[in-house]
């Protein structure tokens, strides 16, 4: 069977790709409107010297999607039945909270909020790399980066949110 060939009954795999793409890429619209990284708010946050520099996000952020939106479609086309629809429901729940950190980190202006949001989605991360390698193992190991920076972001956070916890600073 080509990869243009699918199972009787099946859509070609371009469909499973275009899905996942329109999904990510709505993620990224949805996330990107929340954040406003020239806000006086942001702008004045005490941030770790660690913190990659704005343009960074951009660079890593493309790939990574680009990543999540392939490994998902591979795996999606690869899948039937029940595992087909535990891999659209725990990329939906990951994407879902992807965007929710920007939102509850810029949008509510709250470092905390996105602590808790961002460790949310690193267990979302987990769970989708996982389904995903029990269907493809190359697709899994594709989501490994969008994991690690993710975790990273936690780390990022969790910083930003200790420099402005009681008694320290408090956010503009």
């Amino acid at each position: 069977m080509t990869s243009e060939q699918t199972p009787a009954g099946t859509s070609p795999s371009w469909r499973f790709y275009a899905a996942t793409g329109a999904a990510v890429a709505a993620t990224a619209v949805v996330g990107g409107k929340a954040v406003d990284a020239d806000s006086v708010w942001y702008k004045t946050l005490d941030k770790p010297s660690w913190q990659p520099p704005g343009w960074a996000f951009g660079v890593v952020w493309t790939p990574l999607y680009a990543s999540v939106a392939w490994a998902a479609g591979r795996a999606l086309a690869k899948s039937r039945g029940p595992a087909r629809r535990r891999l659209v429901t725990d990329l939906a729940t990951d994407l879902a909270l992807n965007a929710g950190w920007n939102l509850a980190f810029f949008g509510l202006r709250s470092p905390s909020a996105g602590v808790a949001g961002t460790l949310a989605l690193d267990a979302a991360n987990v769970r989708l790399l996982r389904t995903v390698a029990q269907v493809d193992k190359a697709a899994g190991r594709a989501l490994v980066p969008y994991t690690v920076w993710c975790g990273f972001a936690t780390a990022l956070n969790a910083s930003i949110a200790r420099r402005h916890s009681a008694g320290r600073r408090s956010c503009p």
